[in-house]
């Protein structure tokens, strides 16, 4: 036995080996996913399982929790953020060596858990490309269903998806100010060239999303934020330099992507106005909750309460016995199941776009951190956006989060799970990544009966 499980453990080891370094190969259309279902009837001792464990543990999510000394490509792996492996997974297409999602792609990448199948990326060639560029609608012609008519006919940047990530968090209040942020000139209008800034602060080494989040939030200076174009203004847009990280995410963009020609036009000598920028990010924000409503409704007016707390629940870090615990408590407690209507869905939703502002209003009005009635709760949501939620939205959200059914809730509790559901999982992470995120699944495997 003892000859057999050192055997095992010696090919389980080599399989892990080989596994990280294929999954370390992140460029173009190599990323390679392992089904260890069939690995499982060779668990015969402690070492093997958790051998096999880091090897399922790495396969399945593609973080490399071991990683083999002096592999060059497995120190690139780790450098790549939450979000770019993210890009690198659902974007579809690939032109002069650069990838880009597709409209659905970025749709996919923001309602879905993992891309739909496909055999390998599809390389564009020069035709397809302008293709696409005869086939993009302007400005005026926006709508609700822009991406989802445009379909595969159209590419989106890494840059530009972490711009329209940081579309779908704001609140209207906002809209304003990131329009200011763009306009550095403070003419009112936002031209091809200012646009491109934000696309050089996300470049080479802002590889992630604080500097859009910076530009987006309340870092407002001045009477409209002048101080800030102004430093933005000294960033020159990249001319023939190339950033190299051997990802097809950073490098200049030799072509106007689907964004830049519906803002720009097709000679980028348009200039964009607040109107059509305001419309454009509520436009996105009701495509996407129209989108994950009717994945729920299945083509019926309305979802369940069950649904909607999926949806709620579902971009959150809770464990499986938290999860169901939620599921149960709302299952006890609602009796009256009249479903919820996409407007009170929406309304909820930009509630949650609001919740820095609640927060503040909830530290303000409970100092003591006492937990808050549906009435306090249903006042805070309207001082803060100006909109009132259902009666049957608030009890909703009470039978979801009220531990002990005192028709108390913990703020806080509720604040610190929206925050993960608003930002769609990548608020927090971190927590799934190094040597916690390995001993974490290392627990769960071994609490799993299979």
């Amino acid at each position: 036995m003892a000859i057999i499980g050192r055997s095992i453990l010696r090919a389980l080891q080599a399989k892990l080996t080989n596994s990280v370094r294929n999954i370390s190969k992140f460029s173009h259309n190599k990323v390679k996913y392992y089904n260890t279902n069939s690995l499982s009837a060779v668990i015969v001792a402690g070492g093997t399982i958790a051998i096999y464990t880091a090897y399922q543990c790495v396969a399945s999510k593609s973080v490399l929790a071991y990683q083999p000394k002096n592999a060059e490509e497995g120190v690139r792996a780790v450098r790549l953020t939450s979000r770019e492996r993210r890009f690198i997974r659902f974007a579809s297409v690939e032109f002069d060596g650069q990838l880009y999602m597709t409209p659905q792609d970025f749709l996919e990448s923001v309602v879905e858990a993992d891309p739909r199948p496909r055999l390998k990326r599809k390389m564009l060639t020069t035709s397809d490309m302008e293709y696409m560029k005869g086939h993009t609608p302007s400005l005026n012609q926006g709508s609700p269903r822009l991406f989802r008519n445009l379909r595969d006919k159209g590419i989106i940047s890494y840059t530009e998806y972490l711009f329209l990530l940081s579309v779908l968090t704001k609140p209207q209040s906002g809209f304003r100010i990131a329009f200011n942020m763009f306009d550095t000139d403070g003419n009112q209008r936002v031209d091809k060239n200012e646009f491109l800034v934000v696309r050089k602060l996300l470049s080479g080494k802002h590889k992630d999303h604080e500097t859009m989040e910076k530009i987006f939030s309340h870092a407002w200076k001045g009477k409209r934020g002048l101080a800030i174009a102004e430093d933005l203004t000294k960033i020159k847009v990249p001319s023939e330099e190339y950033v190299d990280d051997e990802q097809g995410l950073q490098r200049r963009h030799a072509v106007d992507t689907t964004l830049i020609i519906h803002f720009f036009g097709p000679k980028g000598n348009e200039e964009l106005k607040f109107e059509g920028f305001r419309r454009f990010m509520l436009d996105l924000q009701t495509e996407v909750l129209e989108l994950e409503f009717s994945e729920f409704s299945k083509g019926l007016q309305t979802i369940s309460e069950v649904d909607f707390a999926k949806i709620l629940l579902r971009y959150t870090y809770l464990d499986t016995d938290e999860y169901d615990m939620y599921l149960d408590r709302l299952l006890d407690r609602i009796k009256d199941t009249k479903g919820i209507t996409f407007e009170e869905f929406y309304i909820f939703c930009q509630f949650l776009n609001n919740l820095e502002d609640f927060t503040i209003a909830m530290r303000m009005y409970t100092l003591a951190d006492h937990p808050i009635s549906k009435d306090e709760f249903h006042r805070a949501v309207k001082i803060c956006t100006g909109t009132s939620l259902s009666q049957h939205i608030v009890h909703t959200v009470f039978s979801i989060f009220d531990e002990d059914g005192d028709g108390l809730l913990s703020y806080r509790e509720f604040i610190a799970i929206m925050k993960d559901r608003l930002h769609r999982g990548f608020r927090s992470y971190a927590k799934n990544e190094g040597w916690d995120a390995f001993r974490n699944c290392l627990k769960q495997e071994m609490k799993s009966p299979t």
